[in-house]
Order: C-alpha cells, then structure tokens, then sequence
C-alpha cells in the first residue's frame, strides 16, 4: 500500500463541480395589477436555472419561488422585469404576541398577516399574564380567586 499511497499523490483529480446551493423557499412581494404582469414575472423566474416551481398569487401580491435558487438573484430577476418588489415582510398573525403593536400592524397587509418586526414580540423578562388559569371553562363553579 505504500507505493500506491505514493503514487495517489501525484494523481490528484480535481473537481471543477460547483457545490450546489440548498432547496430553498423565497416569498418576494411584487405589485401585479393584471394577467399580463402575472405572466411576465412567472416566465422571468421560471426561466431561472435551479428553479422547481413558482407559484403566483395576485391577489396578495406575492410569488413564492422553491428551488435550488440564491434569494438575492430571485429578487433581482423580478426586479428587471420592471416591477418594484421586496423580500415577503409579513408573518402570519397567529405567531405573533402582539399583532396590533406599533410598527406589526399594516393596513396593506393580506388578511391575516401583519409585519415582522421585534417590537411585536414579548420582553423575555416580563412576567406572564395568568389570568386566564384562573378560570376553568370545564367546571364554571370552580374559581381559584376564593
């Protein structure tokens, strides 16, 4: 085995294959007012190498991307399509604390979504509301306050 160690040193294959980019989700906000910008942003990212499928929903404005894609490429390639768009800035409601704090709540949200923001989140030293455990729905006689 020492001389085919030897001789492995002076064959060396190199590989000249790029490493392939994670399966990744990119949700991009783009303005499409009709059936025509739908069409010409879905063909500007299906064109795209690595991409597997895009989905478009006008009605919140939204295209979602999967793929073996870069992010920043995806957003770029809408972008030359002549619409403005954004990485997707909204979460859903219900996984956020405070949806209606200062700077969560957005009118031109879709329904059921609010901006991602830190304030909306809950100070990790604040002491949690137990009101609630107070009061038992299964048993409407039981109260822990008396």
């Amino acid at each position: 085995m020492g001389a085919l160690d030897y001789l492995s040193n002076f064959c060396t294959v190199t590989s000249t294959r790029s490493k392939r980019k994670a399966m990744q989700t990119v949700e991009i906000k783009v303005k499409m007012d009709c059936d025509g910008c739908e069409r010409r942003v879905r063909h500007a990212v299906t064109s795209m190498k690595g991409v597997k499928t895009v989905e478009v929903i006008r009605k919140q404005s939204k295209v979602v991307v999967s793929g073996y894609v870069d992010p920043n490429k995806v957003l770029k390639r809408v972008k030359s399509t002549g619409k403005r768009a954004e990485f997707w800035p909204y979460i859903e409601q219900h996984l956020v604390y405070y949806p209606y704090a200062a700077g969560a709540y957005d009118k031109r949200a879709p329904a059921g979504y609010v901006r991602n923001v830190v304030q909306a989140y809950p100070a990790s030293n604040a002491p949690e509301d137990n009101m609630v455990s107070l009061f038992s729905d299964d048993n409407v006689n039981a109260c822990s306050i008396m």
